[in-house]
């Protein structure tokens, strides 16, 4: 069996190597990702109250506990 702390140094030292391959977004480019998921999350959860609204609606004028 391989001695458990070569694997872990070798899996530190691969895990480095790949990590510097990366490239890494500027702080603009990741100020415009975020507002553009901030955005998205926004209007989805917009999207599901609406349409949550309208089906609760729905439902009580179907069961006729509108009211």
């Amino acid at each position: 069996m391989k001695n458990p702390i070569n694997l872990i140094k070798k899996l530190y030292d691969d895990t480095v190597t790949e990590l510097k391959k990366c490239t890494w977004p500027d702080r603009q480019e990741l100020y415009g990702s975020t507002m553009v998921v901030v955005s998205s999350l926004i209007l989805l959860s917009l999207f599901v109250f609406v349409a949550d609204k309208v089906f609760l609606l729905a439902v009580n004028l179907i069961t006729g506990m509108a009211g």
